[in-house]
């Protein structure tokens, strides 16, 4: 039998693994054009809104998640985070596909709008690849019934996973315009 110890180091290494894999996968597929390895795609220019949508439906249901906990439902709650996660999944998995199969589309604001394109732009990505650990940190304490250090980490995770979320839409619609059909 493992004594919770080994427990969590088992699930810290495969946190931390996950942590920096997945950004490291994305950074390297985001460079990956599909045509420029031979194979004759069209690009997936429907995507954006769809995985925009995505984003507001994650900011929806974590709020919803964090209503149904302050209200005792422990089952909605988790049945809602997980999805949240899975959504979170659907989101990476279409950004991939189509930044795979399209040329990034560049912001033509000026002046402020600019600035403020770039300043939600860049917090989104940073905070986007900080909030894995925590998510998955999280979430693996709520499985494993430890509530008290549940709680404290979601109390940092819920405002960056919500503002991911939030941020992801916002810079869909301030680019949505220069996007080329």
């Amino acid at each position: 039998m493992k004594d919770n110890s080994t427990v969590d180091q088992k699930y810290n290494k495969l946190i931390v693994f996950v942590s920096v894999l997945i950004p490291v996968v994305v950074a390297v597929l985001f460079n990956v054009k599909l045509n420029d390895l031979g194979y004759n795609v069209e690009p997936l220019s429907f995507l954006p809104p769809i995985y925009a949508t995505i984003n507001g439906f994650t900011a929806v249901v974590l709020v919803s998640a964090v209503l149904a906990i302050k209200k005792g439902n422990k089952k909605l709650h988790e049945r809602l985070m997980t999805f949240a996660i899975v959504l979170s999944l659907a989101f990476l998995v279409m950004y991939v596909a189509y930044h795979m199969t399209s040329d990034s589309t560049k912001f033509g604001g000026e002046g402020v709008i600019r600035l403020v394109y770039f300043f939600l732009l860049i917090s989104h990505i940073l905070l986007s690849i900080a909030v894995i650990p925590l998510v998955l940190i999280t979430y693996v304490r709520a499985l494993a019934a430890k509530f008290d250090p549940h709680k404290k980490i979601a109390k940092i995770t819920f405002p960056i996973w919500l503002y991911v979320a939030v941020t992801g839409v916002i810079v869909y619609i301030m680019i949505a315009p220069y996007y080329v059909h």
